[in-house]
């Protein structure tokens, strides 16, 4: 996970950046390869004439797309629902495939009993 500390060593999550293009993700722990940007090298903190390695689109056109495992969507949509909008891409997949699953199951009963 994407993290910076700050002075009192308190660990701070470190956004990420997407390019609406392409869909290139620029991970500040990964850094880049090709221009030599170090690992642990902000968005900000990339020279100006950084461009996506992909499609050499220019870093006005990515969008933050926030940390690894916050929840996807707007912040001022995450309160409504049932808490669903508020939970990772990764436990949405779980609750969405766990109960596909379980369906699946429920469904296949009827054919062993009998």
């Amino acid at each position: 996970m994407s993290t910076e500390t700050d002075s009192n060593e308190e660990v701070v999550p470190v956004d990420r950046f997407e390019c609406r293009s392409c869909g290139y993700i620029y991970e500040p722990d990964e850094g880049d390869k090709r221009r030599k940007i170090p690992p642990g090298t902000l968005f900000d903190q990339l020279p100006d004439d950084w461009k996506c390695p992909v499609c050499r689109t220019p870093m006005e056109q990515f969008v933050n797309i926030g940390p690894v495992g916050a929840p996807s969507g707007f912040p001022e949509n995450l309160g409504y629902g049932f808490g669903v909008n508020a939970m990772t891409p990764g436990k949405k997949n779980l609750l969405i495939f766990g109960t596909l699953l379980l369906i699946f199951l429920f469904l296949l009963s009827f054919y062993s009993s009998g």
